[in-house]
Protein backbone atom coordinates (compact mmCIF):
# COMPACT_ATOMS: atom_id res chain seq x y z
CA UNK A 1 0.00 0.00 0.00
CA UNK A 2 0.96 3.33 -0.97
CA UNK A 3 1.97 6.03 1.05
CA UNK A 4 -0.62 8.37 -0.24
CA UNK A 5 -3.19 5.97 0.24
CA UNK A 6 -2.65 4.96 4.31
CA UNK A 7 -2.74 8.79 4.80
CA UNK A 8 -6.04 8.71 2.75
CA UNK A 9 -7.10 6.24 5.03
CA UNK A 10 -6.12 7.22 8.44
CA UNK A 11 -7.75 10.51 7.56
CA UNK A 12 -11.21 9.27 6.78
CA UNK A 13 -10.92 7.35 9.87
CA UNK A 14 -10.53 9.82 11.51
CA UNK A 15 -12.92 12.12 10.01
CA UNK A 16 -15.68 9.40 11.13
CA UNK A 17 -14.43 9.12 14.39
CA UNK A 18 -14.61 12.80 14.73
CA UNK A 19 -18.21 12.71 13.53
CA UNK A 20 -19.16 9.76 15.63
CA UNK A 21 -17.70 9.85 18.64
CA UNK A 22 -19.72 13.02 20.10
CA UNK A 23 -23.03 11.19 19.67
CA UNK A 24 -21.45 8.17 21.50
CA UNK A 25 -20.28 10.65 24.25
CA UNK A 26 -23.15 12.61 24.79
CA UNK A 27 -26.06 10.14 25.14
CA UNK A 28 -29.48 12.45 26.03
CA UNK A 29 -28.32 15.68 24.75
CA UNK A 30 -30.43 18.04 23.13
CA UNK A 31 -29.50 19.47 19.77
CA UNK A 32 -30.97 22.58 19.63
CA UNK A 33 -29.94 25.67 17.03
CA UNK A 34 -27.85 28.97 18.34
CA UNK A 35 -31.30 30.40 17.16
CA UNK A 36 -33.81 28.63 19.89
CA UNK A 37 -30.56 29.58 22.36
CA UNK A 38 -30.68 33.05 21.54
CA UNK A 39 -34.45 33.84 21.61
CA UNK A 40 -34.64 31.55 24.88
CA UNK A 41 -31.47 34.00 26.71
CA UNK A 42 -33.84 37.01 24.81
CA UNK A 43 -36.77 36.04 26.78
CA UNK A 44 -35.10 35.12 30.34
CA UNK A 45 -33.11 38.53 30.29
CA UNK A 46 -36.03 40.82 28.74
CA UNK A 47 -39.08 39.37 29.39
CA UNK A 48 -42.32 40.00 27.84
CA UNK A 49 -41.40 43.72 26.55
CA UNK A 50 -38.44 42.46 23.69
CA UNK A 51 -39.43 43.13 20.24
CA UNK A 52 -37.62 41.72 17.55
CA UNK A 53 -35.74 44.60 15.48
CA UNK A 54 -37.03 43.10 11.88
CA UNK A 55 -38.90 40.18 10.23
CA UNK A 56 -36.58 38.07 7.58
CA UNK A 57 -37.00 39.26 4.06
CA UNK A 58 -38.83 35.84 2.63
CA UNK A 59 -41.71 35.98 5.68
CA UNK A 60 -42.60 39.60 4.43
CA UNK A 61 -42.81 38.43 0.88
CA UNK A 62 -44.83 35.05 1.36
CA UNK A 63 -46.68 36.77 4.50
CA UNK A 64 -45.89 34.26 7.41
CA UNK A 65 -42.93 32.16 8.47
CA UNK A 66 -41.03 29.64 5.38
CA UNK A 67 -41.49 25.90 6.67
CA UNK A 68 -38.96 24.06 7.81
CA UNK A 69 -37.76 22.14 4.64
CA UNK A 70 -37.71 25.29 2.42
CA UNK A 71 -35.51 26.49 4.85
CA UNK A 72 -33.27 23.71 4.76
CA UNK A 73 -32.92 24.06 0.85
CA UNK A 74 -31.98 26.98 0.81
CA UNK A 75 -29.58 26.35 3.32
CA UNK A 76 -28.38 23.54 1.25
CA UNK A 77 -27.92 25.74 -2.32
CA UNK A 78 -26.03 28.41 -0.43
CA UNK A 79 -23.66 25.54 0.83
CA UNK A 80 -23.48 24.16 -2.71
CA UNK A 81 -22.67 27.30 -4.34
CA UNK A 82 -20.26 28.14 -1.98
CA UNK A 83 -18.52 24.68 -2.42
CA UNK A 84 -18.77 25.26 -5.82
CA UNK A 85 -16.92 28.46 -5.88
CA UNK A 86 -14.42 26.89 -3.06
CA UNK A 87 -13.63 23.87 -5.74
CA UNK A 88 -13.33 26.10 -8.63
CA UNK A 89 -10.84 28.36 -7.39
CA UNK A 90 -9.25 25.10 -5.73
CA UNK A 91 -8.99 23.62 -9.00
CA UNK A 92 -7.38 26.99 -10.96
CA UNK A 93 -4.65 27.13 -8.08
CA UNK A 94 -3.72 23.21 -8.73
CA UNK A 95 -3.54 23.61 -12.58
CA UNK A 96 -1.50 27.09 -12.24
CA UNK A 97 0.77 25.01 -10.34
CA UNK A 98 0.62 22.15 -12.87
CA UNK A 99 1.50 24.11 -15.88
CA UNK A 100 4.36 26.05 -13.74
CA UNK A 101 6.02 22.86 -13.14
CA UNK A 102 5.38 21.78 -16.89
CA UNK A 103 7.22 25.34 -17.99
CA UNK A 104 4.79 26.25 -19.57
CA UNK A 105 3.25 30.13 -18.99
CA UNK A 106 0.75 31.07 -15.68
CA UNK A 107 -2.80 31.27 -16.27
Amino acid sequence: MSKDKKTVIILLVIAVLIAVIPFLALKGAEFGGSDDAGSVMVEEIKGEEYEPWFTPVLENLIGGEIPGEIESLLFCIQTGIGVGIIAFFMGRFYERKKLSKDGSENL
